[in-house]
């Protein structure tokens, strides 16, 4: 048999491929799987972790994957993927006496791809975005944004004055893209009266919002109250929006991609319109999304016991990880840790910014096995009864032994969220 090779000297279709370097926070895990000793500790991952850092699957789901299990077929779904699945998640995730407002939805690859089909979908009409603002610190899955300091890292919280600052003068038709709640990296959320403020400026100055609404839930226990900022803009304000959703996070469906995209439109007519162009820019993208996932969150649901019983389930995750975090919190003041710390129990949602250095964050991965990222992101599912006193002993002894503890630089890395 004749094989040919290709010549050291041959240009490649690829020459012109730029090296990206990989996600950190992956990075981050493989590192720690990598790792083979029974004391280490991750809180680099964004997902929900049990009392012994594995995996839960959800009682909800599970009792739904048994239903399913009876009359389960792998027909490919239509374009706009499952009626039933798209009907639920707007019912759910809105106000039911004025649910009108969401005039059009489509499934989509977890809150990813709902961010995905948005951008394309605000690329393809007639008023392309002047400018997108994207909180800093912020995700990194969105680029060639106008950002606006989000977090102060002498009060650490919320820069809501810088937030108001950057959005009053926005050019008609920008595009601001905000998390509903539980805000990744800070854990820090605007107050009710801060998200009115906000929904009058975005009207005021004809602003598009986009909602990162991945962690409903997670926040309080309720959906409802959780997505009490998706109310303001598009129930109380009056004004169009996005809403990229996700199922991975609140049903434990990681694996199985599910989101869904919602959009507010502002009359029928266009409502029509704009649902044909995301049916033609899904049906180019993934034609069908996958559909064991959406049965599974449709079952839920659909069901009045087995809505409750996930609503429960919600309650048992949100309270879980605001006992780990102020656990954290209290080991370290009663270990002596320099600096304050409520910073930690004004935070909420799965996420936390602890403030170290990179030099003590590389210490607490290097000696102690302790991974979280370079700029001291953590995910606070990550502590259990088993490591939390450990996690705040050694980031305590760790802060003792270095000359400059603290570290007003929050930007010193990036964090990538993972939807």
């Amino acid at each position: 048999m004749v094989t040919k090779t290709i010549s050291q000297n041959t240009l490649s279709w690829f020459d012109e491929a730029r090296f990206i370097k990989p996600d950190a926070i992956f990075v981050l895990t493989a590192q720690y799987v990598t790792f083979k000793s029974p004391r280490k500790v991750n809180l680099g991952q964004g997902t929900y972790r049990d009392e012994n850092g594995n995996p839960w699957v959800l009682p909800s789901v599970r009792k739904s994957r048994e239903l399913l299990s009876q009359s389960l077929n792998h027909e490919y779904p239509p374009i706009v993927r499952l009626a039933d699945f798209r009907k639920e998640s707007r019912n759910h995730y809105t106000k039911k006496e004025t649910n009108e407002g969401i005039a059009c939805n489509l499934q989509s690859l977890s809150g990813t791809g709902a961010l995905h089909l948005a951008g394309l979908l605000l690329r393809a009409c007639k008023h392309f975005p002047r400018s997108i603002f994207l909180s800093q610190p912020g995700p990194t899955i969105i680029r060639c944004c106008e950002t606006f300091q989000y977090y102060n890292t002498e009060t650490k919280n919320l820069e809501i004055n810088s937030y108001y600052s950057a959005l009053k003068p926005a050019a008609p038709n920008s595009v601001v893209y905000i998390h509903a709640c539980g805000h990744n990296p800070t854990g820090c959320d605007p107050s009710k009266e801060q998200r009115q403020e906000l929904a009058s400026i975005f009207k005021e100055r004809e602003v598009f919002t986009l909602f990162d609404a991945a962690y409903l839930g997670f926040n309080s226990g309720n959906v409802d109250s959780d997505a009490s900022a998706i109310h303001s803009c598009i129930e109380e304000a009056k004004l169009e929006a996005g809403v990229c959703l996700s199922f991975a996070k609140n049903m434990g469906l990681y694996g199985e991609r599910l989101g869904c995209l919602l959009l507010a439109t502002s009359a029928e007519q266009t409502a029509v319109k704009t649902q044909s162009m995301l049916e033609m820019l899904q049906r180019s993208e993934v034609s069908n999304s996958p559909a064991y996932g959406a049965k599974i969150a449709n079952t839920i649901l659909a069901d009045p016991t087995l809505r409750q019983a996930w609503q429960d389930d919600l309650i048992t995750m949100s309270d879980r990880i605001r006992s780990r975090r102020e656990e954290l919190y209290g080991h370290l003041v009663s270990c002596g840790a320099p600096g304050s710390w409520e910073h930690l129990i004004r935070q909420s949602g799965i996420f936390g910014f602890l403030g170290l250095s990179p030099s003590i964050v590389l210490k607490l991965r290097e000696q102690y096995h302790i991974y979280m990222a370079d700029n001291s992101w953590i995910s606070i599912a990550g502590l259990n009864k088993g490591n939390v006193a450990y996690v705040g002993e050694f980031i305590t002894k760790c802060l003792k032994q270095n000359a400059s503890p603290r570290c007003p630089d929050m930007e010193a890395s990036e964090v990538s969220t993972v939807s």
